[in-house]
């Protein structure tokens, strides 16, 4: 039998994660004709995710989303509980019997990684922990990070490998006009990097960033793009069946880039292709001394192949960027091989009244945006089953309840309108300083500035 979700009894839902994947599920059911409360959980006192922590600090742009994110967390049907774990302050079973639905849109918060000698060597690390370091995410904040290499290895082709590149190229006087956390300032300041080495093991038609991006590397103020012409030729029959507009558009700019000549600014950006890291070499103490690389050619079905023609990058630091991964969630099933949550259209298999969506439901592909649909698609099936009365009522169904066991555990929940005091501060800092925004980036401090 269906229940009659009314503003006395409303349909609740649990969303764990408030990154983008969050808010458009906590969006799709405000839309919707029934009666609903949502609880959105986040693990840090901030909400947004990777707008906040992975978005590149100079594309502003971007992050002007959380202007309509606020809005969906600002609904009085809606309630922001930061700085909550899910698995140690609210657990699985808690979730289960608080809320008649659970929608898990948690991200994909690991990485991949290489799989090849040396790749454990100070020095080496994923392009994840440096976007972390810089973005001033709390987890990564304190991290003693120095700059002493003068050649760097981006392992990847994503716009991921492009933004963290392009933050290592750029002045200190271009970054002031970024949201970059104030520690990462100095440190990029005295950083020692003149070359950058961006590595594709395909070709450039298959390279997977985005256009605007790639352009940005032709503007900086004091850094050169530096392209191989020979690894950006593409046959006629295969340029011939590129329908792919972004990647025509790509080509073309690889291009100029390739024929232009160097103007002796102090930095280099040197974007490769057709190579694939073999071995990250030590420097005889443990740290990174180099990076040897096979230069690779496309087969048939246009997989790379490695040619056994080899050269090594005068590297000290290398960062891969070969893709995110999902983490489990503690009493959730998880397929440890895809990163995912195992499900059916964002249906968790085996587990009615649960749902996903996001990366974690699909893995790590698209942008903001797509997320957007990818939300939608899985509420509208959780709203099917609400409609259908498939879904188990919870034995404790009201805000109250919530926040009486949290606060039995001694949980510091942080509200949405604590976050806007904090991000109040921020600007203000921020504007003070003649930047767009001052991060604090220690939970800590982030927990002393709440609503009086």
């Amino acid at each position: 039998m269906t229940l009659p979700y009314t503003p006395e009894r409303p349909l609740r839902v649990a969303v764990i994660g408030s990154g983008p994947s969050g808010v458009f599920a906590t969006e799709a059911l405000l839309k919707s004709d029934l009666s609903v409360e949502v609880d959105v959980y986040d693990r840090l006192p901030t909400p947004y995710g990777l707008v906040r922590y992975g978005v590149a600090p100079d594309h502003l742009t971007i992050k002007s989303v959380t202007r309509g994110f606020e809005k969906t967390l600002s609904d009085p049907r809606v309630r922001f509980l930061g700085n909550v774990e899910f698995g140690r302050d609210l657990t699985h079973e808690d979730a289960r019997a608080y809320y008649d639905a659970v929608v898990y849109t948690v991200g994909a918060s690991s990485d991949r990684r290489l799989g090849i000698p040396g790749e454990d060597l100070r020095g080496s690390m994923s392009a994840t922990e440096f976007v972390a370091w810089y973005n001033g995410h709390p987890d990564a904040a304190a991290r003693d990070l120095t700059l002493a290499a003068t050649g760097v290895a981006v392992i990847g082709v994503g716009n991921v490998a492009l933004d963290v590149s392009r933050i290592l190229v750029k002045t200190v006087a271009e970054l002031r006009e970024s949201d970059i956390a104030a520690h990462a300032l100095p440190v990029l300041e005295r950083s020692a990097v003149k070359d950058v080495w961006v590595l594709g093991r395909r070709g450039a038609a298959q390279a997977k960033f985005t256009t605007k991006e790639l352009r940005e590397f032709g503007e900086l103020d004091d850094a050169d793009p530096i392209v191989k012409p020979a690894e950006v030729q593409v046959d006629e029959a295969a340029e011939a069946a590129i329908t792919d507009n972004t990647v025509r558009k790509n080509l073309d700019v690889l291009r100029d880039f390739a024929v232009r000549t160097p103007e002796g600014k102090a930095r280099r950006i040197h974007l490769r292709f057709l190579v694939s890291p073999t071995e990250i070499l030590d420097d005889g103490v443990g740290n990174v001394g180099g990076l040897k690389i096979e230069r690779n050619t496309l087969d048939d079905h246009g997989n790379a192949v490695g040619t056994g023609e080899f050269e090594v990058l005068p590297v000290q630091l290398v960062l891969r960027s070969v893709g995110y991964k999902g983490v489990a969630l503690p009493g959730v099933p998880f397929d440890a091989r895809r990163g995912v949550i195992p499900n059916t259209e964002g249906r968790v298999d085996g587990r009615p009244g649960e749902y996903t969506a996001g990366w974690i439901k699909r893995g790590p592909s698209g942008v903001i945006g797509t997320n957007r649909k990818d939300a939608t698609d899985t509420v509208a099936h959780l709203l099917a089953d609400a409609r259908a009365g498939t879904l188990s009522a919870a034995a404790h169904p009201t805000r109250a309840a919530v926040d009486t066991l949290l606060a039995s555990r001694g949980v510091d929940v942080y509200s949405f309108h604590d976050w806007q005091v904090l991000d109040a501060h921020e600007l203000a800092q921020g504007q003070a300083q003649g930047r767009p925004r001052h991060k604090v980036v220690h939970r800590e401090e982030m927990l002393t500035h709440r609503r009086s």
